[in-house]
């Protein structure tokens, strides 16, 4: 197996270094009083860390009956070559029925803009992509012990390719645990992120079969800046394979960047994030990147409503 880079490991390793040490901070600071405490928890249940740190995501799922509305455009732009833009859309019902456990259908939309890129069919294109699911369980809830950590499985069944844009009909399904943990109290969070995600695609048009996976690990840190305002910055360095089994590494990609989560009024939330490619390789090809599994500019916006 091909080890990472000696430059993207230094910085996966400083990465760690740095997460290890904020995660060691004090969780609670100094109470001065019953009323100060009781302001500070107040306004500590107020805040859902789901989404607080950009593409990475942290372990609230809501209360037991809590419902949430949300559109999520996640767009992929730049490849080695001429001009590369994707976008996926979709729509989100989520509901905890129970305490520590969140159902979620998903519907999805697919748009390829694609010129002059490499091994890829020129294409200009808006389709609808597919349908899905998630199940969330927290197994710690954050309030109550020193981290929270949620279990996560979404599954997928598209029709259009995500990179090429082609017709196919692919199933996919990705685990994910979510850790989260409040720093420093109501104002600074950190959140990391393992994930697993295996694809089984079947070409409309040739017939052909092919299995794939990706794994990863994504981790931030969230500040609130002000009332009902977050900015964060997170890493994500992922890892893309032939076969289901990680059975042939295909190339890897460190992402990093920024984002902001804005609490609106009317349980109304919005939230952006920008994450860039700044180091990786795609085995047998040269250059300081991996363009051929994944792209050089990746952003995520939502738009919710919780009710």
């Amino acid at each position: 197996m091909m080890r990472p880079k000696p430059a993207v490991a230094g910085k996966l390793a400083a990465a760690a270094a740095v997460l290890i040490l904020a995660w060691q901070l004090p969780a609670f600071a100094k109470s001065k009083g019953a009323a100060d405490r009781a302001s500070r928890n107040e306004n500590h249940s107020e805040i859902d860390s789901e989404h607080i740190f950009g593409f990475t995501e942290g372990s609230d799922i809501g209360d037991a009956g809590e419902k949430e509305a949300e559109v999520e455009p996640f767009g992929r732009f730049g490849k080695r070559r001429g001009a590369y833009a994707a976008t996926l859309t979709a729509l989100t019902l989520k509901y905890t029925p129970i305490e520590n456990f969140r159902v979620a259908p998903v519907i999805s939309f697919a748009s390829h803009n694609i010129s002059n890129v490499p091994s890829l069919d020129d294409r200009d294109q808006f389709k609808f992509d597919g349908v899905g699911g998630e199940l969330r369980y927290r197994l710690l809830d954050r309030e109550h012990a020193p981290v929270g950590m949620t279990l996560s499985a979404s599954t997928n069944r598209n029709s259009v390719d995500e990179t090429t844009g082609l017709p196919v009909e692919q199933y996919g399904i990705e685990f994910a645990a979510l850790l989260d943990r409040n720093l420093i109290p109501d104002r600074l969070f950190g959140a990391l992120n393992l994930f697993y995600e295996p694809e089984w695609t079947r070409s409309r048009t040739t017939g052909e079969r092919e299995r794939s996976s990706t794994i990863g690990i994504g981790a931030a840190l969230s500040v609130q800046a002000a009332a009902s305002v977050f900015v964060a910055a997170e890493a994500r360095y992922l890892r893309k394979y032939e076969g289901i089994g990680l059975n042939t590494l295909l190339g890897e990609a460190l992402f990093v960047g920024p984002s902001m989560y804005l609490k609106l009024p009317k349980q109304w939330f919005f939230s952006v994030a920008w994450n860039v490619q700044v180091a990786g390789h795609a085995v047998g090809e040269g250059g300081p990147l991996d363009l051929t599994n994944f792209e050089w500019h990746l952003v995520r916006l939502r738009a919710g409503l919780n009710f």
